[in-house]
């Protein structure tokens, strides 16, 4: 058995407050993998924040903050962010009990740079 660190902790705790909560982390996980993935592929398409973030019409800061932290980042947001790479985001509904892994999935672009 392992020793249980301080997010261990942290994570009982909450759940104890709201049994929902691991339901919680588990949707801003995979947020954060989906947010990972889109700026994975900006980095892979040599783009910087500032040129996505002016196709989105939005700021270089707003980008970083989306790429970087664990903001609940709003869905038109992310699909301007895609669309600005060239994805559009697809959603599924898929039973609980049948999600696959991974979470996210990306189809190369007919353009995909190697």
């Amino acid at each position: 058995m392992t020793d249980r660190d301080f997010l261990d902790e942290v994570i009982a705790e909450r759940t104890a407050q709201s049994p929902v909560f691991p339901d919680l982390v588990e949707a801003a996980v995979r947020r954060r993998e989906l947010l990972s993935a889109l700026a994975g592929e900006r980095r892979k398409d040599a783009r910087s924040q500032t040129a996505i973030a002016a196709a989105m019409q939005s700021s270089q800061s707003s980008v970083a903050r989306l790429e970087s932290s664990a903001t609940d980042a709003r869905i038109s947001t992310i699909d301007r962010y895609a669309h600005a790479l060239g994805y559009k985001v697809q959603y599924h509904l898929i039973p609980e009990a049948d999600a696959p892994d991974p979470s996210v999935v990306i189809h190369p672009r007919a353009d995909a740079r190697t």
